[in-house]
């Protein structure tokens, strides 16, 4: 006689395990504990009687059960074992599961880390882009990538804008991009849903960074440099910031076993360069002048400018920036990020040198990409002049 619910839900527990039949092989099993369990009782095509466990009552109702028994018995009339069928069904289930989990947007964000990492990227550039991927990753970074939409990362980006972070909000799509065309690359996503938000948010106003161009303010700021009460290191710094205006990251995390004083060669390891290449600075004897007194001070570390907490960490672009600070110059005059764009600028005025002379000093890439596949020199002879012409024109400048 089938079973009711009533009588299912009645049935009290004993000392040992009852069964309760609803017909076909389906039984409701009470357990001594007073668990109810339904199962199937059946024999596969060995003729080998089995059992297969459904679920637990009242959490699988009566009627699911029946359910169950019913595809059970489709199963062994199509030949196939309903618990190996389950087993497997479980097993595609963890199987997918865990593809869901390495498909997350995290997943391939960590991913694509750690190949940059293998690549060499700089630190910096690491940093930035983990800080940038986890500030995604807080909105959807658990779920798999190819179910994110255009306008879900849109609404993220967007309460970024709000905020006021324009520039963080461009770099954040792009940053994100970068994620989704790894997925298609590596299989896992089928198109970049940060290609539909071009235009789609608001452009931030170019801010060049504080220079000194004038060659009258440029002499005050190197009598000022020079008459600073500050750390050693700190005015070696800006002095070399001024001579060979590389960005202050390079120089600030440069290593004494970059420079080559007798040849007066400074060598930028392309893993601290922006173009990852590797770049060579002339030193005017000037510069030579100031490493070798800076020797004395901080020759016995590895760094050139340690910081005064750790000796294996470097100071910051901001002990730079205070420092000119300290001296009088306010952030809308000068930067330690400006020394660039002040030689820049001379430079050029001065009419004494190439323009490709100046753009390989300052390591950048030049804009044409024909021009820039022929232009493969780096003017080397041509710098060697420039930059004692610099430094010497540095000097007179503070005589003035």
């Amino acid at each position: 006689m089938p079973l009711t619910d009533t009588a299912a839900k009645n049935a009290k527990a004993g000392q040992t395990i009852k069964k309760l039949s609803d017909g076909g092989g389906l039984q409701l099993w009470i357990m001594p504990s007073g668990s109810k369990l339904w199962c199937l009782a059946y024999r596969d095509q060995a003729g080998k009687q089995q059992k297969l466990s459904f679920g637990p009552y009242p959490d699988m109702s009566l009627v699911d059960a029946r359910a169950k028994r019913s595809e059970a018995r489709r199963l062994l009339a199509l030949g196939i074992d309903p618990r190996q069928h389950a087993n497997q069904e479980k097993a595609n289930k963890a199987i997918a599961e865990a593809i869901a989990k390495a498909n997350t947007f995290d997943a391939l964000a960590s991913e694509l880390l750690a190949k940059k990492k293998r690549e060499g990227n700089a630190s910096n550039t690491i940093g930035k882009r983990e800080w940038l991927y986890g500030l995604a990753g807080e909105a959807f970074g658990k779920r798999p990538i190819a179910e994110i939409s255009a306008p879900e990362i849109l609404r993220v980006l967007q309460k970024v804008e709000a905020r006021g972070h324009l520039e963080t909000a461009r770099r954040m799509r792009s940053s994100i991009g970068e994620v989704f065309r790894f997925a298609i690359a590596t299989g896992r996503a089928e198109q970049d849903p940060t290609f539909a938000l071009r235009g789609a948010l608001a452009k931030p106003q170019v801010k060049h960074r504080a220079a000194i161009l004038k060659s009258n303010d440029l002499g005050l700021l190197l009598k000022a440099i020079d008459e600073f009460k500050g750390q050693p290191t700190t005015v070696a710094a800006l002095k070399l910031l001024a001579l060979l205006f590389p960005r202050p990251g390079e120089l600030r995390l440069a290593e004494w076993t970059e420079f080559d004083l007798d040849r007066a060669i400074w060598v930028i390891p392309a893993s601290r360069m922006k173009l990852r290449r590797e770049h060579r600075v002339p030193l005017p004897r000037q510069a030579v002048q100031i490493l070798e007194a800076l020797r004395p001070i901080a020759g016995h570390q590895a760094l050139l400018f340690p910081g005064i907490v750790s000796s294996k960490r470097p100071i910051s672009e901001n002990t730079l920036n205070l420092a000119l600070r300290r001296m009088g110059f306010g952030a809308d005059e000068m930067t330690a990020h400006g020394f660039r764009g002040t030689a820049s600028t001379l430079l050029n005025q001065s009419g004494l040198f190439s323009a490709d002379a100046i753009e390989r000093a300052l390591a950048h890439q030049e804009v044409d990409a024909v021009r820039r596949a022929y232009a493969r020199g780096d003017h080397w002879d041509e710098r060697v002049r420039m930059t004692q012409w610099w430094a010497d024109y540095l000097d007179g400048l503070r005589t003035q």
